[in-house]
């Protein structure tokens, strides 16, 4: 099947949803309340029988919107392929805010009773972004310290961190203390001539 088909076959099964082609690759833009229930149909429709996840992983769109229609600072990028039609997609789901005031974490449905392979990496982009997925039953850090302050993927997170890790002597222990880095700028200064631009080779 190829991507044209497939497009055609998405935008008529999703309505409400936005299917695209850019560089021969589809991708389907979905509301969260209607992730769970799209990625079922893309499972096990005849058109589509998406059988394997392939990848999964968090975007923090901060400062650069894919949609510019979309306000969410969150998304989950879900890739799919279906050995069966030799096809594949680019799922995509903007994560709504948790609602809760102590914890006002991103939230999206869990897709491992679909594709049991989201469960690892639900839980690095639940790590790494601090995107809960609702339904998974083992959601906790993969990559990162149980201890560990944050989530290191999110564009407004320190680059030297929170806290730094050491062996204390005197102790026989780790211990977690501040940072004692200073922050520095690490981009060179470029200094050129005025008109340099502008120079004719």
């Amino acid at each position: 099947m190829n991507t044209q088909t497939l497009l055609s076959s998405l935008i008529a099964v999703f309505p409400n949803a936005r299917a695209t082609l850019a560089l021969n690759e589809v991708t389907l833009v979905v509301d969260a309340k209607d992730y769970l229930a799209t990625a079922q149909v893309l499972r096990d429709h005849a058109d589509f029988q998406f059988s394997q996840l392939i990848d999964l992983c968090g975007l923090d769109c901060i400062d650069y919107q894919i949609d510019p229609e979309r306000t969410e600072r969150f998304a989950v990028v879900t890739h799919l392929l279906s050995v069966r039609l030799n096809q594949r997609l680019r799922l995509r789901v903007y994560a709504q805010d948790s609602g809760n005031a102590e914890l006002p974490f991103p939230e999206v449905d869990s897709l491992t009773d679909i594709w049991n392979a989201a469960g690892w990496y639900e839980r690095e982009a639940f790590d790494l972004f601090g995107i809960v997925f609702t339904g998974h039953d083992d959601l906790r850090r993969i990559l990162t310290d149980y201890g560990f302050v944050g989530h290191p993927l999110r564009k407004d997170f320190p680059v030297s961190g929170y806290l730094e890790v050491r062996f204390d002597d005197t102790q026989k222990r780790v211990v977690y203390q501040p940072v004692s880095i200073p922050p520095r700028e690490l981009t060179p200064r470029i200094i050129r001539e005025p008109g340099f631009a502008h120079t004719r080779i």
